[in-house]
């Protein structure tokens, strides 16, 4: 797979300079042969992830510990995600949804409930993580990491720590150097917050107010981008951007004039999961991976490579202390209170986020 944690091939790389997804390109655990079926199932299981979100030898070490040779293919989106399994599962054992997802697809009846006794490291979960509204008593989801969006900077082009949504949403002040995710969802849902409102819940006349402010906004955005802001922030196209913290962690160990922010006003926290889809052929093996991915030695390999928080408490013990005590991979709990998860509210809402932002950007 060569080396992971090259800067620009994040969680949400979206393969269109390798074309990967269109070919469903896929990665072995090792050239070995499979082992003999164990335990009544096959021993291979069909893994469905994000590019670049494992470690560099997790698979190779969970083929070597259980015999179960691990296939895995990559999606870019989580709606690519959704499509691919709404109409039955095409044979993939464990998925990584995000957060909303997973409570669309369980609701759609498109996951199996996970037998909690078949993963007894579930004991390596920080408790925070365990009661999720997304999920109660992680029903159908592992927690796999957490991440949170902020603005990423560039110091030196910058007056002072640019600690409000107001710098991306509502200033020209930054004209012409600014990028935003082209998410719909998270962008009217941080615009919310930076007017004082939840990111759920949203009601129509604040939704108005939102693509009149965005609208207006317009001139002065360079790009709405597709989760390569680290990438336009570290060559100069831009001096703010909205972006992951995982992102700009990873570009603040490169670029000392890089700096990350949580506005002042709030964020969204986003979750990626691990799940069981419904018809999954074989979930024994399915439940092996998942208990392995939350070993503490298999979880700390993963985070020092992909550079994410992690839900794993007994992972992160194992990290090193530039890790554990960095304030942009773990922002301090003040700031964290003010964050929420986004909800699912059904697909008519997340249209009508889609169609905002559409207006918005032919604006």
């Amino acid at each position: 797979m060569g080396t992971l944690t090259q800067r620009g091939m994040n969680r949400r790389s979206l393969l269109t300079a390798t074309g990967a997804a269109a070919i469903g390109l896929t990665f072995t655990a090792c050239g070995q042969k499979p082992a003999a079926p164990a335990g009544g199932e096959e021993a291979k299981l069909n893994f469905y992830n994000w590019d670049t979100y494992i470690g560099e030898t997790t698979l190779a070490d969970f083929k070597t510990a259980t015999g179960v040779d691990v296939n895995m293919s990559l999606f870019a989106t989580n709606d690519e995600l959704f499509a691919k399994l709404k109409a039955g599962n095409p044979g993939f054992d464990v998925v990584v949804p995000s957060n909303e997802f997973v409570a669309r697809m369980g609701q759609a009846g498109m996951l199996e409930v996970l037998d909690h006794t078949k993963i007894p490291n579930i004991k390596n979960i920080d408790p925070a993580f365990m009661n999720p509204e997304f999920d109660p008593g992680r029903k159908y989801s592992m927690p796999y990491t957490w991440l949170v969006l902020g603005i990423g900077y560039r110091k030196s082009k910058v007056k002072g720590v640019p600690d409000s949504w107001k710098h991306l949403f509502d200033s020209a002040q930054y004209k012409g150097k600014i990028a935003l995710l082209s998410e719909s969802a998270d962008l009217i849902r941080l615009a919310a917050k930076y007017k004082g409102h939840s990111v759920n819940n949203i009601p129509p006349e604040l939704i108005v107010q939102i693509e009149a402010m965005l609208i207006k906004q317009k001139p002065f955005i360079k790009a709405f981008h597709d989760d390569n802001g680290q990438d336009m922030l570290a060559s100069g196209e831009v001096d703010l951007v909205l972006e992951y913290n995982g992102d700009i962690a990873q570009l603040m160990k490169e670029d000392d004039d890089v700096g990350f922010v949580i506005p002042k006003e709030g964020s969204l926290i986003n979750s990626d999961t691990l799940c069981i889809p419904k018809g999954a052929p074989r979930p024994l093996n399915a439940h092996k991976f998942i208990n392995y991915l939350l070993d503490a030695q298999a979880g700390a390999a993963i985070s020092k490579t992909i550079l994410y928080p992690t839900p794993n408490a007994a992972a992160k013990a194992l990290m090193p202390d530039d890790y554990k005590n960095n304030p942009v991979i773990f922002p301090p709990l003040e700031l964290m209170a003010k964050c929420e998860y986004g909800a699912f509210e059904g697909a008519e809402k997340a249209s009508q986020y889609e169609e905002v932002i559409t207006r918005v950007r032919a604006a």
